[in-house]
């Protein structure tokens, strides 16, 4: 699986960790950036996640900024971008398995390095269930909400 993954200057520490932790997984990462602890602005980022998922050269992507929620706002503003905050293990997988969440939002100043490696393994293990014998009713709200998302962004 090809991931994505970047920060502004608030998540540094936190993404430098996990681009290690990420390829030592085994996956195929992309690093969008930034490198350095020098101030920058977290739309420029994250825009280039979101069209690497909307081009279909990724599956998924992690934003990372000081709070996740600058980040957030802006994935959620992409077409096809699915992003959530998750600072447990548990939304972080449910976020794919239930809702399909295909970004993972993270608050450098907000967690540690070992939970944030927790919270990345559980978001790229976990697989959306909605086409599961007994669990349709996850396609049926996931397609509710991209029903609203192109009523909306037309």
């Amino acid at each position: 699986m090809r991931i994505a993954i970047c920060t502004d200057h608030g998540g540094i520490e936190l993404k430098m960790a996990l681009v290690e932790y990420i390829k030592n997984l085994g996956y195929d990462l992309v690093d969008f950036g930034t490198d350095s602890e020098e101030s920058v602005d977290y739309p420029d980022y994250v825009e280039k996640v979101g069209k690497a998922i909307q081009d279909q050269e990724v599956e998924k992507g992690i934003v990372i900024c000081g709070s996740g929620v600058g980040v957030c706002i802006t994935a959620n503003k992409m077409k096809g971008v699915y992003a959530a905050i998750c600072h447990d293990i548990y939304s972080a997988a449910q976020g794919v398995e239930h809702d399909n969440m295909n970004v993972l939002c993270l608050g450098g100043r907000v967690i540690g390095v070992e939970l944030g490696k927790s919270l990345v393994k559980g978001f790229l293990e976990a697989r959306f269930v909605g086409h599961d014998p007994g669990n349709e009713r996850h396609l049926r709200r996931v397609s509710k909400v991209r029903k609203i998302e192109e009523e909306e962004m037309n």
